[in-house]
C-alpha cells in the first residue's frame, strides 16, 4: 500500500485532542486510530505492538542479521489533530497533476490560491491531497504515521538491512501534552526522528519554547444609567490590555527566530472577560541581549503596572505547552521589550 493510500484512510478517523478535559488522552476518539494502528503493525510483523492506557502506541522491529549492534533508531508521529474546523467527518480530495493555479476545495466555495500561499506554484504537476474545504484534512500528523507504516512495509518487502527500530504513535501533541506519559524506557531508542515537519528531504533540529497564558478580567457591572465613576467594563479592559502588547509581535508580523503573542480566543461581557494566548519564543538562554525578556515574562508585570491586579491577574493552566513543531522555526522576540517600553512611554 502506498503512503498516500494510508493517509486517505487515517484522515477519516476522527481524532481531535482537547484542552478542556484534563484527561490523558484528552479525548477517547484517539483510541480508535490507536487500535487500528496496533492491528496494522501486527499485520506488518511488529509482533509486540500495543497501546497503553494513555493511548501511546509502541512497537519494535528487531535488527536484521548482522546489524544487531547498530544504534537503536526510533520513529515517532502523533495521532491527534487540532480541534478547530472538524465538526463533521473529513472528506479528502485527491487532485492529480495540479496545474499550479487556484484550487477549488470541493463545493465549499473556498479556494487555495498561490497569491496567498506562494509555495503552491512549486507543486505544479504534483498530486495534492486536500479536504473538501469544510474541515481540516488532518495530515498533521497522519501523513507522518502513513510514512512510518509504509517504511515498515518496504523494509519487509524489499529485505532492506537495518538495525533495531522503535516505533511510537502519540496522543495530544496539538495541545502540548504529547510527552506527558511517553515511556522513554519502553520506547528504547538511542536516537529518534519525529515525522511531523515541512519540506520533504529536510531534517529540522531546533524547537521553539511554548507556553499558554489565560488572562482573566473581573469588572463591576451596574446599571448604565447610574454607572458614573462606578462601572468597570471587563470587556473594555481586556481590549485595552491586548492593545498594550507589542503590536508587531504577532504571527502575521514575525518570522524565523522572532517570538510572538497569539490571541487564540476572547470572550466576555461587562462582568467578566477572558483572553487566551499562546506564546512562542526560541531563545530563553542567558545570552539574550541585555534588557530583553522572553515574551511570557512580559505579561505579569504588564498586568501589575497598568491595572494593579498583581501577578495573580495572569493565570496559567497546569497544561504547559512543550517544545513545538520544529517546522515553525522557534522564534525569539528580540525586540519585544523595547516595543513595550515605547508603547508605554
Amino acid at each position: 500500500m502506498k503512503a498516500y493510500e494510508r493517509l486517505l484512510s487515517y484522515v477519516k478517523v476522527f481524532t481531535p485532542s482537547s484542552e478542556e478535559t484534563n484527561t490523558s488522552p484528552s479525548t477517547q476518539y484517539q483510541f480508535d486510530l490507536a487500535r487500528q494502528l496496533v492491528q496494522e503493525l501486527k499485520e506488518l510483523g511488529v509482533d509486540d505492538a500495543s497501546v497503553d492506557e494513555h493511548c501511546y502506541v509502541y512497537g519494535h522491529i528487531p535488527a536484521t542479521n548482522g546489524y544487531e549492534s547498530r544504534k537503536k533508531l526510533g520513529f515517532i508521529a502523533h495521532m491527534d489533530t487540532v480541534s478547530d474546523f472538524c465538526d463533521h467527518p473529513v472528506t479528502p480530495v485527491v487532485t492529480p497533476d495540479y496545474d499550479g493555479k487556484e484550487l477549488t476545495l470541493g463545493t465549499s466555495g473556498r479556494v487555495l490560491s498561490p497569491k496567498m500561499f506562494p509555495h503552491l506554484s512549486t507543486l505544479k504537476g504534483r498530486t495534492l491531497i486536500t479536504s473538501d474545504g469544510t474541515t481540516i484534512l488532518g495530515a498533521d500528523d497522519k501523513a507522518g504515521i502513513a510514512e512510518i507504516m509504509t517504511m515498515i512495509e518496504r523494509l519487509n518487502s524489499e529485505n532492506i538491512p537495518h538495525g533495531p527500530l522503535s516505533i511510537a504513535f502519540t496522543p495530544d501533541e496539538e495541545i502540548g501534552m504529547g510527552p506527558a506519559h511517553f515511556d522513554v524506557k519502553k520506547f528504547d531508542a538511542d536516537y529518534a526522528y519525529t515525522l511531523d515537519g515541512d519540506t520533504e528531504g529536510e531534517i529540522q533540529y531546533e524547537n521553539f519554547n511554548a507556553a499558554r497564558a489565560v488572562v482573566e478580567f473581573t469588572g463591576v457591572n451596574v446599571h448604565p444609567g447610574s454607572s458614573k465613576n462606578t462601572m468597570v467594563n471587563a470587556a473594555l479592559v481586556a481590549m485595552e490590555f491586548n492593545s498594550m502588547l507589542p503590536s508587531a509581535d504577532t504571527p502575521r508580523d514575525t518570522e524565523d527566530y522572532e517570538g510572538f503573542f497569539h490571541l487564540c480566543s476572547m470572550n466576555g461581557d461587562v462582568s467578566n472577560a477572558t483572553l487566551d494566548y499562546i506564546i512562542r519564543d526560541h531563545d530563553i538562554s542567558p545570552h539574550r541581549p541585555e534588557g530583553v525578556q522572553p515574551h511570557g515574562a512580559l505579561l505579569p508585570p504588564l498586568v501589575f503596572r497598568r491595572h494593579g491586579l498583581g501577578p495573580r491577574g495572569v493565570r496559567r493552566p497546569p497544561r504547559r505547552h512543550g517544545p513545538g513543531n520544529p517546522a515553525d522555526a522557534g522564534r525569539g522576540g528580540k525586540t519585544a521589550q523595547n516595543r513595550l517600553q515605547q508603547q508605554e512611554s
